[in-house]
């Protein structure tokens, strides 16, 4: 009897341990629908029908508001280890200066490209001063307050 009751606990630890190396996925954004992107036409639709058709942007763009951008990302993480890329797809959505609709290109997870970032430091102008400079500058620069009735 034992032994069945040892089996039973052993085989749900392990059941418990094997569930917890369980991949979680992820998915973050706004991708519109195939059949409604499909909808649209370059010199037909303006900007209300299609924000009517696919809804908010994720982003629009930096520079100008000319291209829309509904970015969508899935991520698959095991555990503590760094999550990792499953799938990435950017729909860009570009007007013309009225307004009209000009061009719809969907870009996936092979366009993407890493950008390598730069650790350099802008230099400040001005003193350096050390922690005992700050505070012997600030000796005797405290004014009292007095109460005003």
């Amino acid at each position: 009897m034992r032994r069945a009751i040892a089996s039973v606990v052993v085989l749900g630890a392990l059941a418990a341990g094997l569930s917890a190396c369980q991949p979680r996925i992820d998915t973050r954004g706004n991708l519109p629908d195939p059949e409604l992107v499909a909808k649209l036409q370059p010199g037909i639709h303006d900007r209300d029908q299609v924000a009517r058709l696919l809804g908010t942007p994720s982003t629009v763009g930096t520079f100008d508001d000319r291209t829309w951008y509904y970015i969508s990302k899935r991520t698959e993480s095991v555990a503590f280890f760094q999550p990792e890329l499953v799938d990435q797809q950017v729909l860009a959505v570009e007007f013309d200066s009225a307004g009209v609709l000009k061009e719809v290109k969907l870009y996936g997870k092979d366009d993407g490209r890493e950008v390598e970032l730069v650790e350099r430091e802008t230099p400040t102008h001005g003193r350096d001063i050390s922690v005992l400079q700050q505070f012997l500058g600030n000796l005797g620069r405290f004014n009292r307050v007095e109460n005003e009735r």
